[in-house]
């Protein structure tokens, strides 16, 4: 489509530059739709009327936002005027880049024009030891630590679209990969707890602030402390005997914060440590509403410093609310953070992200919060990629500038923002564990299409899960999915065409995998013939054969996928996985020929009585469990 304007700042032209191919765009003297462009206090308005355009808008933010929406509707409209008023002041996106998948610096600014067009505002990139800091050479070593001008380069381009990049890190919890060398023997009560009260550990945090920011513009930072559950109760225990937790987490938090203030920076905190120590009952409630804010506790917590409520679960609007009112007594608006579900699992849960999402933004405009972040975790590996939470940050985009949101909006939308028709394929992607069988939105987690890849083919600790009918569906279910992708591969270029690849590769190994443990066993123990075993194992175009193509097609597939988005740094994790899957396989199909020929008596492993996976909440169906590598694959020690 081709456009002209009014006298338009340079950075404007700049910017839209850097989003024409997006937007399929080109920029003429005078052909095309005349767009005329006005800054002024107010709503985002735009409007198309006898071929003569209008762009209102407040904020840098704002205008990209109105482009995406006049294009939208131009293409098919001849006239249209829509007003959207801003719902949040920041609204943003925080990707973990922490757990192995660090993501390199083109990828970020790919992600950053999908964000201005969507109307985000905010960034942040979740750092625990992924960043340099200066005479800590152990720090982030050999995990792709982003050196300052690779953040500077970000957050430079994301100034350029008005994203503001926040620095995420940790001052207290969550640093066991910082502190597992030698260097932190006189800072770490726990593996992953700094020790309080320790002189060592604020000249320690001290540099981590100032490095990390020195590389942004923005004096916000985020300090992290969350999910320290045990700090006061290690090395801190033995040098000081029982002490007041609280009162240990207020004086960290004390200390901390005279350092931001030294800085000039302007700190903000997970909250959810508050909620766990004032709790008189805690029962593994993260953010237990009874927990006691009273006047004398709260007059014992530092001033100075931001909550953000954090919270991935909760699907009524309802409770939201109370905890976003119990939030206020800990002294200012707290600012929001949900999840787009996308950790410890191959594929992405939009089941649980909807349900959890939509009714968490509702409550916070109704509550008048004004700033949120929607987190992308990428816990146990970093198995799922990044690409596949932009429906997500559509979902965020929507309601931070109306109020009805629904499917149909978000499609359309996402595809304005991104060039490409993205949303019912990435959406559909939660079908690769809402299998049948499992509850519609997988609010539990599930994540079969991770545990039934890895678990070990002869030891088979989810077997129980997959017997009989449940199991029975999944290898035509997953043979569907593998057709799929395979289209959908089909559909887009690289990255999203590598992403797809690899949904086809994973699916045609799970049309095997899935029930592989279950159909060995009854091969093994309901028929006497042992040749037919054989035949299943170790026959040239056998199934365990034909699966060991399909893992070692799968590997380079996800191998690709990874090293488009992310730096190296962390695949030799999951390169392991995928050898000791391969390792393993080769070792069944060692014990079944010892077997068979002779050398051996009977398999121990597939003697051995298979059990449900004994987990916390298990529910009546035999596939909603939610499993990490490390449980599925062995029950012995990985020391």
């Amino acid at each position: 489509m081709k456009i002209h304007f009014d006298k338009l700042p340079d950075t404007l032209v700049k910017g839209i530059s850097e989003l024409a191919e997006i937007l399929d765009i080109r920029i003429t003297g005078e052909e095309g739709i005349k767009i005329q462009v006005i800054q002024a206090q107010g709503p985002i308005r735009v409007s198309l009327q006898d071929g003569e355009g209008l762009i209102g808008y407040q904020e840098t933010i704002h205008f990209y936002r109105a482009l995406g929406v006049f294009l939208e509707q131009a293409r098919k409209d001849a006239h249209f005027d829509i007003t959207e008023e801003p719902k949040f002041d920041f609204n943003g996106t925080m990707l973990d880049v922490s757990r192995n998948g660090v993501l390199k610096v083109p990828v970020i600014k790919q992600f950053i024009r999908y964000m201005a067009l969507m109307g985000l505002n905010g960034l942040m990139m979740y750092t625990e030891d992924i960043y340099e800091v200066e005479d800590q050479p152990y720090f982030g070593y050999m995990r792709g630590r982003y050196t300052a001008s690779e953040m500077k380069e970000c957050d430079d381009y994301a100034d350029l679209f008005g994203i503001e990049m926040i620095p995420c890190i940790q001052t207290l919890g969550h640093l066991q990969q910082a502190l597992k060398w030698g260097y932190a023997a006189d800072i770490k009560d726990h593996a992953d707890i700094l020790l309080a009260g320790e002189p060592k550990t604020y000249a320690f945090i001290e540099q981590m602030i100032t490095a990390v920011s020195s590389m942004f513009r923005s004096k916000r930072i985020h300090i992290g402390m969350d999910e320290a559950f045990q700090v006061g109760l290690g090395k801190y225990l033995k040098l000081n005997g029982m002490q007041d937790r609280f009162q240990i987490m207020n004086d960290h938090v004390s200390q901390v914060l005279a350092i931001t203030e030294r800085l000039g920076l302007q700190p903000m905190i997970w909250s959810d440590m508050y909620f766990n120590l004032l709790a008189n009952d805690y029962q593994g409630v993260l953010y237990n509403v009874d927990a006691d804010f009273s006047e004398d506790n709260m007059s014992r917590i530092p001033k100075g410093v931001q909550f953000v409520y954090w919270d991935y679960g909760r699907r009524d609007e309802e409770g939201y609310e109370r905890l976003f009112e119990k939030h206020l007594k800990l002294g200012s608006k707290p600012i929001f953070a949900g999840g787009i579900h996308m950790w410890n699992s191959m594929s992405p849960n939009n089941g649980k992200t909807w349900m959890t999402s939509q009714p968490a933004l509702r409550a916070a405009k109704n509550k008048g919060v004004r700033e949120v972040i929607a987190t992308a975790w990428g816990d146990n590996g970093n198995e799922t990629n990044h690409l596949v939470i932009l429906a997500g940050l559509q979902l965020f985009a929507e309601h931070g500038y109306g109020e009805a949101v629904d499917d149909d909006l978000l499609a359309s939308r996402l595809a304005a923002c991104t060039g490409m028709d993205l949303f019912d394929s990435l959406n559909a992607l939660k079908d690769m564990d809402e299998v049948p069988g499992v509850s519609e939105g997988n609010h539990w987690m599930a994540n079969p299409s991770k545990y039934l890849l890895w678990q070990d083919p002869l030891l088979g600790l989810l077997d129980k899960h997959v017997e009989g009918e449940a199991g029975s569906v999944l290898p035509d279910h997953y043979t569907k999915l593998e057709k799929k992708w395979q289209q959908n591969k089909e559909q887009f270029t690289a990255p999203f065409s590598h992403l797809f690849e690899f949904y086809e590769k994973l699916a045609s190994v799970l049309v095997i995998k899935s029930t592989l443990g279950v159909t060995l066993r009854k091969l093994y123990h309901d028929d006497g013939d042992k040749s037919q075993l054989a035949e299943f194992a170790a026959a040239i175009d056998s199934p365990i054969s034909i699966l060991k193509l399909r893992i070692e097609e799968l590997r380079i597939s996800h191998r690709r996928l990874w090293m488009s988005t992310y730096k190296p740094f962390g695949w030799e994790v999951l390169d392991l996985r995928y050898g000791g899957l391969f390792a393993r396989i080769s070792s069944t199909q060692d014990r079944i020929a010892d077997y068979v020929e002779g050398h051996i008596d009977q398999i121990e492993e597939l003697e051995a009585e298979r059990l449900l996976f004994d987990q916390n909440g298990l529910t009546d169906k035999p596939l909603e469990v939610n499993v990490t590598y490390q449980a599925a694959v062995t029950a012995s020690s990985f020391l």
